[in-house]
C-alpha cells in the first residue's frame, strides 16, 4: 500500500491571527476556521480535553495546505531552544517557490518577520533564504532564477 498525497502540514501557533496573516502575506488563502473538540479529538492526539481552533490556508494552485491550530486546553508546550536553527532535529521549515523574493521578504518583514541569515544566490539557479515568522516558524523561501 502507498499513499495517495500529502494532504497538509499541521503547525501549532499560540497567536492564530498573526499566524494566518502571516501566511496569507506570503500569498496562501485562508480556506476556513473551525473549532475543534470532543472525546474522538482527545483520542486521536492521546491528550484529556483537547480544545483547539484551526484554520487552513493553502496555496494559490490548491496541491499545498497548512493547518495551523491554536491549542485553549491543554496548554500547548514550547520546543526548546525557541529560536532554533536549521540544524536542530524535527521540522524546521516549510519551503515556497515566489516569484519576487525581495518583494516578499519586505511584505513578511513588515509582518514583523525576520531574516534568518541572508539572502544568498545558489549558481545561476535560485535565490534563497530562510525567515523566521510567528511562534518561531521558518520558512524558505526560493526565487528560480531565468
Amino acid at each position: 500500500m502507498t499513499i495517495q498525497q500529502m494532504h497538509h502540514v499541521s503547525v501549532v501557533v499560540d497567536d492564530l491571527e498573526a499566524a494566518i496573516a502571516f501566511f496569507v502575506e506570503l500569498g496562501m488563502e485562508l480556506e476556513g476556521e473551525a473549532p475543534i473538540e470532543g472525546p474522538w479529538v482527545d483520542r486521536v492526539n492521546a491528550l484529556d480535553g483537547v480544545r483547539v481552533n484551526i484554520a487552513m490556508v493553502r496555496t494559490p494552485d490548491g496541491h499545498g495546505r497548512l493547518e495551523l491550530t491554536k491549542f485553549h486546553s491543554p496548554a500547548a508546550v514550547s520546543a526548546e531552544p525557541k529560536n532554533a536553527l536549521g540544524n536542530t532535529l524535527g521540522l524546521r521549515s516549510i519551503m515556497f517557490a515566489v516569484d519576487d523574493i525581495d518583494a516578499t521578504v519586505a511584505g513578511l518583514r513588515a509582518r514583523g518577520a525576520e531574516l534568518v541569515g541572508e539572502v544568498e544566490q545558489y549558481q545561476d539557479i535560485y535565490r534563497l533564504c530562510y525567515v523566521r515568522g510567528p511562534e518561531g516558524i521558518i520558512v524558505a523561501l526560493a526565487e528560480q532564477l531565468s
